[in-house]
């Protein structure tokens, strides 16, 4: 019975041990989309050369584009340079009906 108390005994020291570190440990995103939604990010468009704020605003456009073209989201960074340029080519495009909408 001595040996079984041992046993017991490490068992709760190590559980004790491990318990602080369980604290520290934060749930990651279950998709890189997710993640890319509560940050904001400088996106430089090389075709125009100016840099646009990749924020909620942007995201929304881009997804309106995609839904425009009937393809499914696929974020950014991994599309084809060819399809980056086309996004861009339309997105100034529609930022200058909206500069006309709101005048």
């Amino acid at each position: 019975m001595h040996r079984g108390n041992k046993y017991l005994a490490s068992l709760f020291v190590s559980a004790a041990l491990l318990a602080p570190m369980g604290a520290f440990a934060m749930a990651a995103p279950q998709d890189d989309h997710d993640r890319h939604e509560r940050e904001e990010r400088r996106v430089y468009d090389p075709y125009h050369k100016d840099y646009h704020n990749w924020d909620r605003r942007e995201d929304e456009a881009y997804r309106h584009w995609l839904d425009g073209r009937h393809e499914v989201y696929v974020d950014y960074e991994h599309l084809k340079h060819k399809q980056q340029r086309a996004y861009w080519n339309w997105r100034h495009e529609h930022a200058e009906h909206e500069e006309h909408e709101h005048h």
